[in-house]
C-alpha cells in the first residue's frame, strides 16, 4: 500500500507542480505553503481559504507529517524539554527545546541512530537505523515552533546536533535547511542555524559551495590523530590534516567562522598538551571553540574533568589567544544534553 504524500518533503516548486497537476491555479501553492510554514497547520480542515474540494483531496492523498509525541520530559528548572517522537513507520527520534534568556533553540535529529560510533555518545552507541527525510527533519522544527506559539514565544535558533550525522544525510539535511529559511515560509535567519558534523570531508567541501550563511560546527574532541582515532573513529578515514585543510577552505569560501566542539573527558583529552595542540591547529583560522564537559551515558565509563584540569585546559587556550566558550549544560538530568540523545526501547 502506498504511503500518503508528505507535504513537508516538498520544496515550493514541487508543491507548485503537485497542485498544477491537480488543475489548481498557481496561487494555491503559496496559500498552502503559508498554512504549513507560517500558520503551522497540523491538518487541512482549518485551511479556510482553500476550496473544500481541494481540502478533501489533500486529506485523502497527502499528510502534513506531524510526528506523534510518545513521551515528554522536562528539566527541573523548566528550561529544557525533550520529546520522543514517533514517525510514520514506527521509528522514534528525540528533539530538544532549550529556553535561554533571549533565545529559544530546537536541537533536531537528522537520522534514526548514528553510524559514526563515537564511544562517549549515546546515539553512537545505539547504531544506525535510517536517514530521516527532509520533511521529517523539518517536522521537528515545526513541532517545537507550535509548542512555543502556545506560549506566545517564537523559535529563534535551530541546531542540527541531535541524533545522527547531518553530512551523512547530506541531501535531506540541506533541503530541510533551505525549506526553513524560505522567505515566504518559516523564514528562519540562516545565521540562526548550526549544522554539526564529526568531520565528513566530502560534506564539508560540498557545503562550502551551497552559498549558505549557516554556522558549521565540527565535533573535534582531540587535536592529535592518535587520540582522535580512539574517540572519533571517523578520524581514521578523514585524519586531522585533511579535516583542517577542508576547514580552512570552508572559511575562505564562505567567510563564516567555524565552531569546534570539544567534549572534555577526564584523563583523556583535558590536558594542557591537547589544548596546546588544538591552539596550533587553529593558527590563522577563523574559529571558536565550544568546551563541553562530558555528559554521562550508560555505556561509557568516562567522566567530566575535575575543576583543576578544566582550569588548566582553559588557561592553555587563553595563553594562545584561542577564543572559547564553556558551554552551559542543559537538561542533563533528563538525558537531553550533548551526546545523551538515544531512542529508548518502548
Amino acid at each position: 500500500m502506498n504511503q500518503p504524500h508528505q507535504l513537508t518533503d516538498d520544496t515550493f516548486p514541487a508543491l507548485q507542480a503537485l497542485l498544477e497537476r491537480w488543475g489548481e491555479p498557481a496561487y494555491r501553492a503559496r496559500q498552502l505553503w503559508e498554512w504549513l510554514y507560517v500558520h503551522l497547520a497540523t491538518d487541512v480542515d482549518g485551511m479556510t481559504n482553500l476550496p473544500a474540494a481541494l481540502r478533501r483531496r489533500l486529506a485523502v492523498e497527502t499528510v502534513i507529517g506531524v510526528p506523534q509525541v510518545v513521551d515528554t520530559t522536562v528539566s527541573s528548572d523548566g528550561e529544557t524539554r525533550k520529546d520522543l517522537l514517533r514517525l510514520a513507520d514506527g521509528e522514534t527520534i528525540e528533539v530538544v527545546l532549550m529556553r535561554y534568556e533571549r533565545r529559544r533553540t530546537a536541537c533536531i535529529s537528522t537520522q534514526v541512530g548514528c553510524a559514526v560510533g563515537c564511544p562517549f555518545c549515546a546515539t553512537g552507541q545505539m547504531g544506525f537505523r535510517r536517514h530521516l527525510s527532509s520533511g521529517e527533519i523539518v517536522a521537528q522544527v515545526l513541532h517545537v515552533a507550535r509548542i512555543l506559539r502556545a506560549e506566545n514565544a517564537r523559535l529563534t535558533n535551530v541546531v542540527l546536533m541531535g541524533m545522527g550525522e547531518p553530512l551523512l544525510n547530506y541531501e535531506n539535511s540541506v533541503a530541510a535547511i533551505r525549506r526553513l529559511i524560505h522567505p515566504d515560509g518559516f523564514n528562519l535567519g540562516q545565521r540562526h542555524i548550526t549544522l554539526s558534523t564529526v568531520g565528513i570531508l566530502p560534506g564539508i567541501e560540498r557545503l562550502a559551495e551551497e552559498g549558505l550563511q549557516i554556522t558549521l560546527a565540527v565535533s573535534l574532541h582531540a587535536a592529535t590523530d592518535h587520540l582522535r582515532d580512539q574517540i572519533v573513529p571517523i578520524n581514521r578515514r578523514y585524519p586531522l590534516d585533511s579535516l583542517f585543510g577542508a576547514c580552512y577552505r570552508y572559511v575562505e569560501r564562505t567567510g563564516r567562522r567555524i565552531s569546534f566542539e570539544w567534549v572534555l573527558i577526564e584523563g583523556v583529552n583535558d590536558t594542557p598538551e591537547q589544548a596546546q595542540a588544538l591552539a596550533a591547529r587553529l593558527v590563522g583560522l577563523l574559529a571558536h571553540v565550544n568546551l563541553i564537559p562530558l555528559n554521562p551515558t550508560s555505556r561509557y565509563t568516562g567522566r567530566s574533568p575535575a575543576q583543576d584540569s578544566l582550569t588548566a585546559f582553559v588557561a592553555a587556550l587563553e595563553r594562545h589567544h584561542v577564543p572559547y566558550t564553556l558551554r552551559l549544560r542543559r537538561g542533563i538530568e533528563i538525558r537531553a544534553g550533548c551526546g545523551q540523545l538515544r531512542q529508548p526501547t518502548l
